[in-house]
């Protein structure tokens, strides 16, 4: 419960993709994956569906301390109207030095928003379980005492393939050279689902191949890998909440 007279902390939560029944059902949709991960006692949890035109007002955008952007089917390089919409409310939220996570869709949308580039993975869809390795001269981060890597369930085909020199590349994988940056101490970007659990992606990899937007092998290996190993989703869960709450 939050403090007698303590000021109420509200985030809000920009939700970039329609809700699978799947995780309606489970999780209350995505907005409730996220609340799950990263709410604590005594906050306020909103949700402004952007996919669909739901934008906050500025006035609106005073009352929370930090936002988060979710995944997305559709492309951060692309320019449909919601999309244009989200990069000027980005613009402000910058400039306004509000905390802002951004995960997988998120995470390219920000980056484009600071000037970088977003394309089409040149490796092609990634999938599955991956190891996320940590920049070894990190100091923004010394204080979670992280291990140097770190697995996390990645599901995407585009990527960040060009940031300006005032964003600094947290992480790196095998796969994609901009797994994680930050820029200024008010925005970060995780190209992987820390959010993810195995259930979640086993049953989007479903959704994908039904289809026809990957193809069996993808599906296989994806499936392989979550079988196999655990994601570090605590550690990463730390990660993300301190982050958006000024700790780190």
């Amino acid at each position: 419960m939050a403090e007698l007279g303590a000021k109420v902390k509200r985030f809000a939560v920009l939700l970039c993709a329609e809700d699978s029944e799947y995780v309606k059902k489970r999780y209350g949709g995505y907005f409730g994956v996220f609340v799950r991960m990263l709410a604590e006692d005594g906050e306020v949890w909103d949700v402004f569906r952007v996919c669909t035109g739901q934008f906050p007002t500025d006035e609106q955008i005073g009352l929370y301390e930090g936002f988060v952007i979710t995944g997305s089917c559709n492309d951060a390089h692309g320019n449909d109207a919601w999309i244009c919409n989200l990069l000027v409310l980005l613009k402000k939220l910058d400039a306004m030095t509000k905390k802002v996570l951004g995960i997988c869709f998120g995470h390219q949308i920000l980056a484009r928003s600071l000037g970088g580039k977003v394309a089409r993975a040149t490796s092609g869809w990634d999938i599955g379980l991956r190891t996320i390795n940590f920049s070894t001269s990190l100091k923004s981060l010394a204080s979670l005492k992280l291990p140097a890597r770190l697995s996390l369930i990645e599901c995407h085909r585009d990527e960040v393939c060009e940031l300006p020199s005032k964003v600094e590349v947290l992480a790196s994988s095998d796969k994609t050279k901009v797994e994680m940056f930050r820029y200024g101490d008010h925005i970060m970007g995780v190209q992987g689902h820390p959010e993810y659990t195995k259930d979640i992606l086993t049953h989007l990899i479903d959704r994908l191949l039904q289809r026809n937007y990957i193809e069996e092998w993808n599906a296989i290996k994806g499936r392989e890998s979550v079988d196999e190993h655990e994601p570090d989703r605590e550690a990463w869960k730390q990660l993300c909440t301190r982050f958006l709450k000024g700790r780190l």
